[in-house]
């Protein structure tokens, strides 16, 4: 096996390097980023044997940062091997020896990939931020290669244009017209100056969407609220004082108490502290990120971002960015997303102006002498929640502790489909936290592994997520189990308390693991189609369905238990849950509608030159009357779904998808909460499905009918 420490082979592997840059500073950048020691022992790089390892799984413990690269390097040239083999054969294309081989190789990348960009956003650090921007350019510049290659482009166009004779299954049929699609939309059918200028533009909205994301997450981090008079914590409860005592101690201000823009810190602060400066003070930290003309501000990395995607959708032919994603999508075209956007606005804007009312009006009353702003919000729906609810978030968490929410997450899972999940501790993971389930099947069988990763970390991006490790498909007659991740923030342990859950992080609990279902139970024979590579504003439909299990009064009555005394959550607590859960639904609905049409507003766009970031977001949100009190669920410099995490002219699919997971659970709801025969038809086709078919078809097929937007309203308490 090839060493991966001498300086030789720090030589070699930057020489091939596509970047305009001298090969020494290449070599001095990888050197510094990975800690190459020139003189150290040669060693083994994991990426490039077998994992010797329980099902396969990354041998983290194993894996270092200077593996990386050169796995990469390997990875590139593999891979550049197999086209060279589809390319050159001498027999006619066929879909098995073209699509079928294009869809399955680069492994080797594969693997590296699946762990070296799941550690970038939950477990980076310095030597990984630096490896990363040396990988970008040279990655980028390897997707080009192969979506540009003139003969790989023929080879995959003769079986698109001959496939009538060529007895394709469904899942075939979608395999090649996705991979057509890619090479076309890559810019496949442009002349060479057009295919040099794609190249060009790939690559810096590669290392931009880069930056933005480190900006993003160096922002974060680099705030501290540091309270130092106890009176300032006034109205905030014992386990967020105890969290911030206990993060004020490990960042090295003992016997204060440290606030945060991790969600955990920042949210029940503005919920709960009286002091209406200080949540003034850091509701502004949180809105103000990446947009302080700092060194971490991302209004410029934005401009040129919205820039370079116009001019790519203009080369290949569209009008707008807008244009050019959703043709790859069910909604099929911006007018469409707008129409439903705004058919959810102007209720939504409604509810949201009557519950501002009942806010200002609390304050008038408590004597407060000044008009209800954002920063206010939180606290006054928090206050109203308690007086016209009786419901104490707080008190609400101690039947939610992370364990009971998990527990209740495997029965409602194995109700509906019979899967199991065993803990094993002997499965290597990336950070001590972190847990591996390995997930079985009814009948016993291997389905997968699932790893968990709960709590906020400095070098973990906030929100939540689920990723895979490893994809299933099924390779020379093996069916390859997939490898997951479900990546969270959730508030952490404090004393001798568990980790206790807020109703919203149970939700999302429940979401995220949707989406592993999604990618655990696929049942696809190409990577191209399997588990969660769907149309964008489907992939939410297996995650979102799950919040209604979360929700649902008889699956709280299973799992909801108080964390200290094991009793099941009362009865009247559940009711209470119930009456207050479209309170507030204005205000989430609007400031997500407002972050939608943001994205959209952007996306749409035929000229950014000039553009104004700022002046650009207050006009978009005085167009569609945005109140002042409330702010969109993104602003644009640290809107990341949309600049650096593929959600661009998407971020409308949690919505678009909301329609169809209340559609869709209604008909559990027409049958029972675990209806057999309605779960193994949602399996069969929603969830083992992937890509293998239009996504309408699916639905149609597990439903029956088209969806509508009623059952959505009428959840969200929008309908008059």
């Amino acid at each position: 096996m090839t060493g991966y420490r001498s300086f030789h082979h720090c030589q070699n592997l930057l020489v091939v390097n596509p970047m305009k840059k001298p090969v020494i500073l290449l070599i001095v950048s990888f050197i510094i980023a990975t800690g190459c020691n020139v003189d150290q022992k040669q060693t083994m790089n994991p990426f490039l044997s077998e994992y010797q390892t329980p099902f396969e799984v990354p041998p983290f413990h194993l894996i270092e940062n200077e593996h990386f690269i050169p796995a990469f390097e390997a990875g590139i040239k593999q891979q550049e091997a197999e086209i060279d083999a589809i390319v050159n054969q001498s027999e006619e294309s066929t879909f098995e020896n073209t699509i079928a081989a294009f869809d399955i190789s680069g492994e080797i990348l594969r693997k590296v990939e699946g762990v070296f960009y799941r550690l970038r956003s939950a477990e980076t650090s310095d030597k990984l931020d630096s490896i990363a921007r040396i990988l970008v350019p040279i990655t980028s510049a390897h997707q080009s290669n192969m979506m540009l290659n003139a003969d790989l482009f023929e080879r995959v166009k003769s079986v698109h244009e001959n496939q009538e004779d060529m007895d394709l299954t469904t899942e075939q049929s979608r395999v090649l017209e996705k991979i057509y699609k890619r090479f076309v939309r890559g810019g496949a059918n442009l002349d060479e100056a057009g295919k040099e200028r794609i190249r060009e533009i790939d690559e810096k909205l590669s290392m931009l969407s880069l930056r933005f994301g480190d900006n993003l997450l160096k922002e974060t981090n680099a705030y501290e609220l540091v309270i130092e008079d106890e009176s300032d914590l006034k109205g905030l409860p014992e386990s967020v004082r105890s969290a911030a005592a206990e993060a004020a101690k490990k960042a090295g201000h003992e016997g204060k108490w440290l606030f945060t823009l991790h969600k955990p810190s920042w949210i029940p602060f503005v919920q709960y502290a009286e002091n209406r400066d200080l949540r003034e003070r850091i509701y502004r930290a949180m809105f103000m990120r990446c947009n302080r003309g700092n060194e971490y501000d991302n209004k410029k990395i934005v401009a040129e971002m919205l820039a370079l995607r116009i001019e790519r959708a203009n080369l290949l032919g569209y009008e707008t960015h807008a244009d050019y994603i959703l043709t790859d999508r069910m909604a099929g075209e911006p007018e469409n997303v707008y129409d439903l956007l705004m058919r959810l606005w102007d209720p939504s804007l409604k509810k949201a102006r009557e519950e501002a009312a009942m806010m200002q009006e609390m304050i008038n009353r408590e004597g407060g002498g000044f008009d209800l702003q954002s920063w206010d919000w939180w606290y006054y729906a928090e206050k109203i929640r308690k007086t016209r609810y009786a419901i104490d978030e707080e008190e609400l968490r101690k039947y939610f502790s992370l364990d009971a929410v998990k527990d209740g997450l495997f029965t409602v899972v194995n109700k509906l489909y019979g899967l199991t999940f065993q803990l094993r501790d002997d499965l290597p993971a990336y950070h001590e936290e972190v847990l591996a389930y390995e997930v079985k099947d009814r009948d016993g069988s291997h389905v997968g592994i699932l790893y968990m990763d709960f709590h906020p970390r400095p070098g973990k991006r906030s929100g939540a997520w689920s990723t895979s490790i490893r994809q299933q498909y099924v390779k020379e007659g093996e069916f390859i189990h997939p490898v997951q991740l479900i990546v969270m923030n959730f508030t952490r342990p404090t004393g001798d308390q568990p980790a206790l859950l807020s109703f919203d992080e149970a939700e999302t609990f429940f979401h995220e693991f949707g989406h592993a279902l999604h990618s655990l139970l696929s049942e696809c024979n190409y990577l191209t189609v399997s588990g969660t590579s769907v149309a964008r504003d489907f992939v939410e439909l297996p995650s979102q369905i799950m919040e209604n299990w979360q929700s649902h009064p008889d699956v709280l009555k299973d799992y909801a238990k108080h964390y200290r005394t094991g009793e099941p959550i009362p009865g009247e607590l559940i009711d209470k849950i119930q009456a207050s859960s479209k309170f507030n639904q204005g205000f989430a609905t609007v400031e997500y509608l407002a972050a939608s049409i943001l994205d959209m507003d952007y996306h749409t766009l035929k000229d950014a030159s000039g553009i104004d970031i700022n002046a650009f977001e207050e006009r978009s949100m005085d167009r569609i009357g945005l109140i002042d009190e409330i702010i969109p669920r993104y602003r644009t410099p640290y809107f990341q779904h949309i600049f650096s995490g593929g959600y661009s002219a998407g971020y409308y699919s949690y919505i678009w998808a909301e329609v169809l997971d209340k559609d869709a659970f209604n008909a559990f709801l027409e049958t029972s909460l675990y209806d057999q025969e309605t779960a193994t038809a949602f399996r069969e086709y929603i969830l083992e499905r992937g890509g293998s078919d239009d996504e309408m078809e699916l639905y149609l097929k597990f439903r029956g009918k088209e969806p509508t937007i009623e059952p959505l309203l009428k959840g969200r308490g929008l309908l008059n």
